[in-house]
């Protein structure tokens, strides 16, 4: 990293010159697009007045003066960094993601998707004149990352615009779009010379992207130098993440089997047949939340995290915080049982004498964890009843017993990362019941 902050803006002056330079061309190509569209004047010059601000920007970014090339206020940036932690983190994208679903009929509209993808890319180029958050984006590891952030957000709105798009028609009486939209393609030559098109163009993207940036090529691995952060692929993290909270058991082999038996039982157990072929949302809204909340809350936003948020010792640092390897965060992590025993009674835990028999102490460690015990067993069997007779009563008369508890227990094992997650924030719970001697924590 760089610690001359004027040496840094010299070096990264040629990348943000060009990036926006870029976005100035992209909102030119737009507002020419629009330009050609009837009564979509006002919108064009909008956005060409915009690309017009974004070349302006680009000399003095290239210019490499700190006075000169536009960046975020320190002080700002030090009120993100104070003001950002895991907790905030997750409640804030799940409050976001939840504005987004209530308000989607208003964000899928092109003039306003087309300004959160101007105002998160201006955000990106004033915050990479900041030498820790360019040091961590620009790392050739997390490039695609940062690319798939970007392509995720798009097909996302592509999606929901037609979702929104079919149910409005729904409501007027119409049938879905992919209903009218059926005329059959040939393979030959039509989605060949498509698929033709789309591989030269992806070979010269991937040409461009060999050329620009170094391979992220290290040492040969060494059992004696790791690597801190030690960090699993992108594609993992979100598990990685999860062993934070949970013991590796449960969260490397419990919870992606469940995902993977989940999504292969899931066109077993859903019993409603709309939405099969055509983009829809308020004909399976329940269906829609929970993959999406499993998908981008359970899923996506922990590989942000993890990615980009996680630095040595797997400590949270914020977008512009220095990743100080000598960061240390005390925790005072308390299993359940301890609570309860020590905190509670106020006495000391079971245990069995040294030496007593196996019978024994498996009859002590069952005692000491009896309160955890019973909290799963509360959560894991008298929960599905109560939803089925009050919440979920009419998804239980639909499916019947056993298809109803594979979707509860379904449900309920999603819920734990979350719930557990709130744990640890609020009373640093560890575990809620913990049994070393054999290696079982939940």
């Amino acid at each position: 990293m760089h610690t001359n902050v004027a040496e840094f803006l010299e070096d990264i002056s040629g990348f943000l010159g060009s990036y926006y330079l870029t976005l100035g061309i992209m909102n030119a190509l737009a507002a020419l697009y629009l330009w050609k569209q009837r009564g979509k004047g006002a919108l064009a010059l909008l956005w060409l007045v915009v690309g017009m601000v974004y070349v302006i920007l680009s000399p003095l970014a290239m210019s490499g003066s700190a006075a000169a090339v536009p960046q975020l206020p320190e002080g700002l940036r030090n009120f993100i960094d104070a003001n950002t932690g895991p907790v905030i983190y997750s409640v804030g994208t799940t409050a976001i993601l939840v504005i987004l679903y209530l308000f989607r009929a208003f964000f899928v509209r092109p003039v306003v998707a087309w300004s959160i993808l101007n105002l998160s890319l201006l955000y990106m180029g004033l915050s990479m004149a900041d030498p820790e958050f360019a040091a961590i984006v620009t790392k050739p590891d997390n490039v695609p990352i940062v690319a798939l952030v970007f392509l995720l957000g798009f097909f996302t709105w592509l999606a929901t615009s037609k979702a929104v798009e079919n149910d409005r028609r729904a409501e007027e009486g119409l049938p879905p779009q992919e209903k009218e939209d059926n005329e059959k393609v040939l393979v030959w030559p039509d989605l060949v010379y498509t698929e033709l098109i789309c591989m030269l163009a992806l070979t010269a993207i991937l040409l461009l992207w060999g050329i620009g940036l170094k391979a992220p090529l290290e040492e040969p691995a060494s059992s004696v130098k790791t690597p801190n952060p030690s960090k699993a692929p992108w594609y993992f993290l979100g598990l990685q993440e999860m062993l934070v909270y949970f013991d590796p058991w449960y969260a490397g082999v419990v919870l992606p089997s469940l995902i993977v038996v989940g999504l292969m039982a899931v066109p077993y157990i859903d019993f409603n047949r709309k939405g099969n072929g055509y983009y829809t949302i308020s004909e399976r809204p329940f269906s829609y939340l929970m993959f999406q909340f499993g998908f981008l809350e359970l899923w996506i936003t922990l590989i942000i995290l993890g990615t980009f948020l996680r630095g040595p010792n797997w400590n949270f640092f914020g977008p512009y915080e220095i990743w100080d390897t000598h960061k240390v965060l005390a925790l005072n992590n308390v299993d359940l049982s301890q609570y309860f025993w020590e905190g509670l009674l106020g006495r000391g835990m079971p245990k069995a004498s040294p030496g007593a028999p196996t019978f024994t102490a498996l009859g002590y460690i069952l005692l000491r964890e009896l309160p955890g015990i019973l909290v799963l067993g509360m959560y894991f069997l008298l929960l599905p009843p109560l939803m089925a007779t009050t919440i979920f009563r009419g998804f239980f008369v639909k499916m019947g017993f056993v298809r109803y508890m594979v979707l509860a227990n379904l449900l309920l094992f999603m819920a734990s990362l979350p719930i557990k997650m709130v744990l640890r924030w609020s009373f640093n719970l560890k575990y809620i019941v913990s049994v070393p001697e054999y290696f079982l924590n939940f």
